[in-house]
């Protein structure tokens, strides 16, 4: 009897891990006809019933905030990945899954999702790569676009093409990918279709006849963007016979089983038990688990060619999962493919816990963090102020706030992030140094004698704005050391509406600071902005440093253009006096490049009223006491020493005046 019951238990236990591990406790729900294809039936899911001619890949790409995500929404309930909620509104950023995605409602990081979907007879495997709007998350989409055949172009009818619109396009048409251009949003008061169609056409020169018109929110054209997926974009070309061929486009990072790769199958079979070889480190894997994102993960018995799906094969750093790697089978190389520029960091800053007994908990935070993000650099670094701390690279200004938002939701974090700066390029008279600390800048008195000359990173931006507000954004580029300014009409219709798309090339520091703030303010919110690299320019740039009663502080040097050294100066100064705690001494602020202090503010010393208890007597019983307070605060100028608290650092670092 006990044995029977031993048993029983044990088929108990495992049938309760194969329904877990079949995701239907995963937190989605599938609709009825998801679950027939899936878990609940009792055929399970047969991958060689989807060969390529059936297989249709593809991402949509879009502006930031032009309704990718929603029409992602859309396409899931219309094929019956996720089910339709008949009460309490739609499905809102399923793919979104991180917390920070939803609060501000973008996209950060790219997510799959695999669809089944019935047309015209035939059962058809949609592959959705939904991927970010954001210039900083460029990377991810470029990752995304290697892994499909086509791509739905997304742009706001009310608010028409932007500048990231033309970046990702022009990113797509170079990998040689079906364009669908579908215009969103039509049912917006604001909405103009036959305008933008002109503009998407005089734009990209896509045929106004191919334009589809749909509303994500409200699901109208929803099943014409379906129809066009099938018909237009080509299936992916790839050979079952031929050797074991995958490229590895995305990674992630589970605490139970290590680093799971998001793969596309060029040519062979992918089965639980392979043996695998990557091209990039020659490391041998044995596959534990294959299967498709459904829009979790859904376990198959194999991945067949032109197939996307992921792995699990015990990897335990994500460090070897190169992304752009070629995975072949062992014993069977093959040629590897063409991956990726490897992500490069644009923006650095220091990152420091509040309390400094908590670093060991932030670097741990940090090292987890970076399992998901690995376009992020970490480097330890220390300051006399701010005590031990991280030196991250990141790929722009918004990649460093989500990360920063992510450290506090996802770790409980408190940290103090130091003012972004650009890697620099200084060029000794042997060697050639990036610099990207500030305290490791050479000094004034280096430069020209030991050092050449230092070069500072420049971008090549794209401004397009209403032309009304074309005067603003000039001044706002010269204002920032623009160089080799250019515009054109993006639009032939009345003077009223013509959008001016403007090109410059800016130097990247003047990006990181408040540049996009003063776009949007200065356009009235209408203004879109997109950049890339341009490369290193020579510029003529010193090290301005802050002292404190004479003693420098390190936490806040700073890398400045010598045009801007005196207002640069005097607002910093201006904002130290601020923040500083009066002290029973008085204390010079001084900003100074070199020996030359450019700036100064005095934080007057707090006095007690030492007469207060004399009643009477002589005058020079009154000068007495004030002259001995007088000795004792300039003897205590020359021992005293100003610490900066953490939250005056705090308020300075932050970017909100």
């Amino acid at each position: 009897m006990h044995t029977a019951w031993r048993i029983g238990c044990a088929q108990l236990i495992s049938e309760c891990t194969i329904i877990k591990s079949s995701n239907i406790w995963a937190g989605r729900l599938f609709s009825s006809s998801s679950l027939s294809l899936n878990v609940g039936s009792k055929r399970p899911l047969v991958m060689e019933d989807y060969p390529c001619e059936v297989i249709r890949n593809f991402s949509i790409i879009a502006h930031i905030d032009h309704g990718k995500s929603t029409l992602a929404d859309r396409l899931l309930e219309l094929t019956g990945t996720i089910q339709r909620k008949v009460t309490g509104g739609k499905n809102e950023q399923v793919l979104d899954k991180l917390k920070v995605e939803r609060e501000r409602g973008i996209t950060v990081k790219a997510q799959t999702a695999s669809m089944f979907h019935e047309s015209m007879g035939k059962n058809y495997l949609l592959n959705l790569i939904d991927t970010p709007g954001h210039v900083d998350f460029a990377w991810e989409v470029s990752r995304s676009l290697a892994a499909c055949q086509g791509a739905l172009l997304l742009v706001d009818a009310s608010q028409g093409v932007q500048a990231q619109s033309i970046s990702v396009f022009h990113n797509a048409k170079e990998r040689g990918l079906k364009i669908i251009p579908v215009l969103n949003k039509i049912d917006l008061p604001a909405a103009q279709p036959e305008r933008i169609a002109a503009q998407v056409q005089s734009t990209f020169g896509l045929d106004p006849s191919e334009i589809l018109y749909v509303s994500a929110k409200t699901g109208k054209g929803i099943e014409e963007v379906l129809d066009a997926i099938i018909k237009r974009i080509p299936p992916p070309v790839a050979k079952a016979s031929a050797p074991l061929r995958a490229f590895m486009f995305d990674s992630f990072y589970d605490k139970y089983r290590g680093v799971i790769s998001l793969v596309n199958i060029q040519d062979g079979t992918l089965q639980k038990g392979d043996k695998i070889v990557s091209c990039h480190t020659r490391k041998k894997y044995e596959i534990m688990e294959v299967g498709l994102m459904h829009p979790e993960e859904v376990p198959t018995k194999s991945l067949n060619p032109g197939q996307v799906g992921y792995i699990a094969c015990n990897m335990k750093q994500s460090s070897e999962a190169h992304i752009g790697d070629t995975i072949h089978r062992l014993g069977e190389p093959v040629e590897a493919l063409a991956g990726f520029q490897p992500a490069k960091a644009m923006v650095f800053a220091g990152v420091y816990p509040i309390d400094t007994s908590d670093f060991p908990k932030l670097e741990e935070s940090i090292n987890r963090l970076t399992l998901t993000d690995r376009s992020v650099t970490v480097q330890r670094e220390s300051s006399s102020a701010l005590g031990q701390g991280c030196r991250l690279g990141f790929l722009g200004t918004l990649h460093m706030d989500v990360f920063r938002q992510r450290l506090e939701d996802e770790y409980d974090a408190n940290v103090i992030i130091t003012a972004p700066t650009v890697p620099y390029k200084v060029i000794y008279r042997d060697r050639e140094v990036m610099v990207s600390n500030p305290t490791d800048f050479p000094d004034i008195g280096d430069i020209g004698i030991r050092v050449k000359e230092v070069q500072e990173p420049v971008v090549k931006a794209s401004i397009i704005v209403p032309e009304e507000y074309f005067g603003d954004m000039m001044e706002l580029c010269y204002s920032h050391r623009a160089e080799d300014l250019d515009h054109r009409y993006l639009d032939s219709g009345a003077a009223s509406s013509s959008r001016i798309m403007l090109n410059a090339v800016i130097p990247l520091s003047e990006i990181v600071t408040d540049f996009f703030d003063q776009l949007k303010s200065r356009s009235s919110g209408f203004a879109s902005f997109d950049y890339e690299d341009a490369g290193y320019r020579r510029s003529d740039l010193a090290k301005m440093t802050f002292l404190l009663n004479g003693k420098p502080v390190d936490a806040l040097a700073l890398i400045v253009h010598r045009s801007q050294q005196d207002s640069v100066g005097r607002e910093w100064v201006k904002k130290l006096h601020k923040v500083i705690p009066r002290q029973l001494f008085e204390v010079p602020i001084q900003a100074a490049i070199g020996k030359k202090v450019i700036a100064r503010e005095t934080l007057k010393a707090m006095r007690a009223d030492v007469t207060a208890g004399l009643y009477g007597g002589h005058y020079e019983r009154k000068m007495k006491h004030l002259e001995n307070q007088k000795e004792g605060k300039r003897r205590m100028k020359k021992l005293g020493k100003v610490d900066l608290p953490q939250e005056a650092f705090f308020d300075i670092l932050s970017n909100k005046k």
